[in-house]
This record gives C-alpha cells, structure tokens and sequence, in this order.
C-alpha cells in the first residue's frame, strides 16, 4: 500500500532488513540488470539472473554493511541503497538502489541516494559515482537532476562457457 513518503524514515541497515532487500531486489531489477539482459540474449543461464543479483547484493552487504540505508514504512523495508566506498581512489559507488514498486515516485530513492553521498563524504571521498543501463529511463533522469554527469558509457558483452 503506498503512502506519503513523509513518513517514510531512512535508517541505518540492520540483519533483519536483509530478507525484506533481497524479496525488493528480485522484483526491482528485471529489465535493469546486466544479468537479465545476458539471459534474454543467450537463454536461461544457471542459476540465474536473479540468484546472480541477489549474490551480488549479498555481497556488497557483507563487504561495507555500514554503507546500506533503508528506506522504512512503519518499520517495514519499502527500498534500499548500498554503496562502496575506496579510500584509495577516494571514490564512492552507489552499488545498488531500489524502491518497492507501490512506493515509487515518492522521491525515496533520491532520498536513499542523499544519504548514500552523506556517508560517502563522511568517509573522505572526493567522487561518487552511480551506473546505470539505457533500458533505466528513470535513473537517466533522476541522476542528472541530482547532480551526477554522464561521462562515458560501456558496452557489455556476455558468451556461455558451456
């Protein structure tokens, strides 16, 4: 049920998040993951595009939990942002971001990206980077208006081993 994204509270990560982030996960990144892009391409490829990218969520999680914020709705996850941080590059990197669909233009992701820059500055970085693919018409247009400059762009390539 969507609400008023007043009350929504953007909190420190917490073990208990994880279920709630991986269930926002493998609905949010259909049709934005390099991954599900691999598989529309070359067939199901085991075991699969979204055990793939909740691996991947999972890690970054584990690597720097300090850096993932939740959005919360009456306690409840409703959307997340991990980010890295490389103290030798002084770089940040939005990792991941993604908003339950019922609570989407709401304004909680930039919100959830706010606070991932916060942290990055509170961790001495000089840049902050966030990616995204040309199939993500929504983060095209909401990077901008936050402020981050395209700069390049990259092409994928993926082939089975098998």
């Amino acid at each position: 049920m969507s609400s008023n994204g007043a009350n929504i509270v953007i909190a420190n990560y917490q073990p208990q998040h994880l279920s709630r982030i991986l269930e926002i996960t493998s609905s949010g990144f259909s049709g934005v993951s390099i991954d599900y892009w691999a598989e529309q391409h070359l067939g199901y490829v085991a075991p699969g595009w979204q055990e793939r990218k909740l691996a991947d969520v999972r890690r970054t999680i584990n690597d720097e939990p300090s850096g993932v914020f939740v959005a919360l709705a009456g306690g409840e996850v409703v959307g997340y942002v991990t980010v890295e941080t490389y103290s030798a590059k002084k770089l940040g990197r939005i990792v991941d971001l993604a908003v339950d669909a019922q609570y989407r233009r709401q304004g909680l992701g930039s919100r959830l990206i706010t606070r991932g820059l916060e942290y990055m500055k509170e961790r001495g970085m000089n840049l902050a980077k966030i990616e995204t693919l040309t199939t993500n018409e929504a983060g095209q247009v909401a990077y901008p208006k936050m402020g981050f400059k395209e700069v390049a762009r990259q092409i994928h390539y993926v082939m089975p081993l098998k």
